[in-house]
């Protein structure tokens, strides 16, 4: 997707989660009357608190802070790390104001997307934590420097992405899984009816509007052509995203019904070995995109994205940080 990085088309009171909000399900006897350890699980309430935990710890620099598995693996920007190392030793201010909250307690695993300090710079972090017996398990991080000019953007969340879902109207967990997975199969298929996209849908990246009200991208090659449509299904369907050649690690982490939220990380991939294309304009004309407009070296772009899906089945609201890599790199997670 574009990114307006140079050269490419286109960022202490703890609490413990073994309190309040955990559950313990006693599993029945076993053959020969042993009985198996009880299993412990995190409601919603107790994710989120899990998630701040987490974060005030690696602000902090103090991993034992953390309600950390022994095991635990943990990834930052695709490589394999420990605990700390990566941000767990660069964060130098906790979350803003910009911060929104994906629990899981079927998938026992919790998304968040928001703003941090590190080294003293505003940075953006997509973060997802997996839980087993009240531990986590698996920490993955993107971490990405947020687009020049989107202070606003970045300051506060959209009251869309927040705000509760009437308790009528809430989709099930299931269904919001399935509705931000299509996301990936509609812009691997450049067909903007793979996914309900509302028509207020904005999508912002890196803090940057990409589509919807206020989108900057993607651009046109010439600007004496018309312009491509902006909105989210439109897009799609304009084919200017066709460079994109494949999208791997494809991974739906975590719905909240609560909110209307489904969050999913994934792994673009962008050779520009299909060149040229054509794109189309909105009064139906075409032009091609080629070497010569998009003299782009291959690049790979982690990614994560959370969608807001309403009562009505639709996106309204897409917010992702995406990574900059070397093509074909490794996702840590081999």
């Amino acid at each position: 997707m574009w990114r307006s990085t140079p050269g490419v088309p286109f960022a202490l009171a703890l609490f413990s989660i073994t309190v309040a909000g955990c559950s313990h399900e006693e599993p029945a006897p076993q053959p020969g009357g042993n009985a198996v350890a009880a299993t412990e699980t995190c409601d919603r309430a107790c994710l989120i608190r899990a998630t701040d935990a987490y974060l005030a710890a690696m602000v902090a620099h103090d991993p034992k802070a953390a309600p950390l598995a022994e095991n635990v693996v943990f990834v930052e920007n695709l490589k394999r790390m420990k605990p700390g190392e990566g941000l767990w030793k660069s964060a130098t201010g906790g979350k803003t104001g910009f911060a929104i909250s994906v629990p899981d307690p079927e998938l026992q695993q919790a998304g968040w997307l928001g703003m941090i300090v590190q080294d003293g710079k505003p940075a953006m972090l997509a973060l997802r934590l997996k839980f087993a017996n009240g531990k986590i398990v698996e920490a993955e991080h993107l971490v990405a420097a947020p687009g020049a000019n989107t202070a606003a953007n970045v300051e506060t969340v959209r009251p869309g992405l927040l705000a509760a879902i009437p308790a009528g109207q809430r989709l099930p967990h299931d269904q919001l899984i399935r509705i931000g997975a299509s996301y990936y199969d509609s812009l691997d298929e450049n067909d903007g009816s793979k996914t309900p996209y509302a028509a207020d849908c904005q999508r912002r990246e890196n803090g940057i509007t990409t589509a919807g009200d206020g989108a900057m991208g993607p651009p046109n090659m010439d600007r004496k052509l018309p312009p491509v449509a902006h909105d989210c299904k439109g897009q799609i369907d304009s084919n200017s995203f066709a460079y994109i050649d494949r999208i791997e690690n494809r991974r739906m982490i975590a719905a909240d019904p609560v909110t209307g939220l489904s969050m999913g990380f994934s792994h673009f991939r962008h050779p520009f070995t299909n060149l040229p294309y054509k794109v189309r304009h909105v009064d139906g004309s075409t032009s091609e995109r080629n070497k010569t407009n998009m003299p782009y070296e291959p690049f790979d772009m982690p990614a994560a994205h959370i969608f807001k899906i309403g009562p009505d089945g639709n996106v309204h609201e897409i917010e992702a940080v995406g990574v900059m890599a070397p093509y074909n790199s490794a996702t840590g997670w081999e």
